[in-house]
């Protein structure tokens, strides 16, 4: 039975590629690199071009002396293989001794360099080195996309279950016309991901901070107004409502309008009918509303601050966002995607972080929530030097903050009698039930959660 792919010897995995005018140069670098590899010759133009598209070669050794008119236009053929394969493994040869050269490769993306001749048994090694750590890293990439991909809903990011139950409530109401009250942290990112994931992603999308505009203009920004409206209304203007037309309108903070402009949206979702200020006739609307606040909003109801009527008509679908402390195991991944972010935004390589560091940001609590997460990242990558980010490089509040958690129960340096320990926590949790219940064990046991059985028999084993 013929082995699997993923057991085949390296000859029937691996290609490399050598472009060179030079068939003896070829035939002996063959002879060599042949026990690991297969080896195929390019010498003409069209053949180059054909191994950029072969998936099936792993690497080309490139005779810099075989390309147009000697170095430097070899140098602009590694420039553009580099740009069309990143995964090759790119080694230049050359029989020049200039020393810019070496840099000059190496810029354009060789990953090694060989004087001539080159030691055939060295470029094998360095070859099968080389070949193996580039797949690993390319295979690393890939398994992190694709945890990404899994753990990622219309821009948002995290597998917590937490984030799953918001990604389920998404794809529940982004079909429908429903109106949605969105409370908690990033209410933006949902408010688009329901729009981007619905069939009027197409559509319209108009956002207002109801809270960004002075009273006296959100209703002329909401409703529009007609020429002669008010002075300063020198021409007619569609309002956000209108705009909105076969599309979505995001309002977030809507506790904040005051009850005037509250009974006139309502007005607009009953008859979804929209009259400018000023205009004499209603026009027809059709959008899907989506608002968003972090007011309680049944408390805002009851002290009569928001519309009861108004609540009704827009929290048909609800959907809370939790907040950044509590979606667990959501941090790696949030931290992954900023880092790569910012490292490129930033024009750095990749940074890696220390174990310790990455323990610290997932114990700390973060109550800027994600944006805070994202400044503090950004802030590592723009004022780390070095390829790895170690703890000492955190802002200090996270590392008091840090410090101050780990030091919530100090043990001396001589140890603890553990049992004994937890025995007197237990004492002294037992009796002071025992005092708030003026010593009925049930009672006691109802204010400790445990089963009356366990109370009797703790007592009776503590001598209580």
């Amino acid at each position: 039975m013929p082995p699997s792919d993923n057991h085949l010897p390296v000859s029937d995995r691996h290609s490399i590629a050598i472009i060179t005018l030079a068939e003896d140069m070829f035939r002996e670098m063959r002879r060599e690199l042949s026990p690991a590899f297969r080896v195929k010759l390019a010498s003409d133009e069209e053949q180059i071009k054909g191994l950029i598209d072969d998936l099936d070669v792993h690497g080309i050794v490139l005779d810099l002396e075989s390309i147009g008119d000697g170095p430097a236009d070899a140098i602009d053929v590694l420039v553009e293989i580099r740009r069309l394969r990143e995964d090759l493994i790119l080694v230049a040869i050359t029989e020049s001794t200039s020393s810019e050269l070496p840099l000059q490769a190496t810029q354009a993306g060789a990953d090694h360099f060989f004087l001539k001749p080159v030691d055939g048994e060295q470029l094998r090694v360095l070859l099968l080195q080389t070949i193996e750590k580039r797949a690993l890293q390319f295979e690393g990439q890939w398994l992190l996309q694709q945890v990404e991909n899994r753990s990622a809903f219309a821009g948002l990011i995290g597998g917590s279950e937490a984030m799953r139950k918001v990604y389920r409530a998404i794809e529940a109401v982004a079909g429908s016309n429903a109106n949605v009250v969105i409370r908690g942290v990033g209410k933006e990112l949902v408010a688009h991901a329901i729009v981007q994931t619905g069939e009027r992603r197409d559509q319209p999308y108009i956002c207002l901070n109801c809270s960004a505009l002075p009273e006296s203009l959100i209703e002329s920004e909401l409703f529009g107004y007609e020429k002669g409206a008010f002075t300063g209304a020198d021409t007619a203007k569609p309002g956000m409502i209108e705009a909105a037309h076969a599309g979505t309108l995001f309002l977030d903070e809507i506790t904040t309008l005051h009850h005037g402009l509250q009974s006139k949206l309502l007005r607009v979702l009953q008859d979804r009918m929209v009259q400018r200020l000023g205009g004499r006739t209603a026009k027809k609307i059709d959008f899907r509303l989506i608002t968003a606040t972090n007011d309680d909003l049944e408390a805002m109801v009851r002290m009569g601050r928001f519309r009861e009527d108004l609540y009704y008509r827009i929290n048909v679908v609800p959907i809370s966002v939790p907040r950044l402390r509590d979606r667990q195991g959501d941090i790696p991944l949030l931290v992954e995607h900023f880092l790569r972010l910012h490292c490129t935004s930033n024009k750095k390589p990749v940074k890696q972080l220390q174990p310790e560091l990455m323990e610290i940001l997932e114990t700390y609590s973060w109550p800027g929530n994600v944006r805070e997460l994202e400044n503090v990242v950004q802030r590592l990558v723009i004022m780390s030097d070095g390829p790895v980010i170690a703890a000492h490089h955190l802002p200090q509040q996270l590392l008091t903050s840090s410090a101050a958690s780990q030091e919530a129960i100090l043990i001396p340096e001589g140890g603890v009698d553990f049992d004994a320990e937890m025995e007197r926590i237990e004492i002294a949790y037992l009796s002071a039930a025992l005092r708030r219940t003026n010593g009925k064990k049930t009672a006691a046991a109802n204010l400790l959660r445990i089963d009356p059985q366990r109370m009797k028999y703790l007592c009776r084993k503590l001598k209580l």
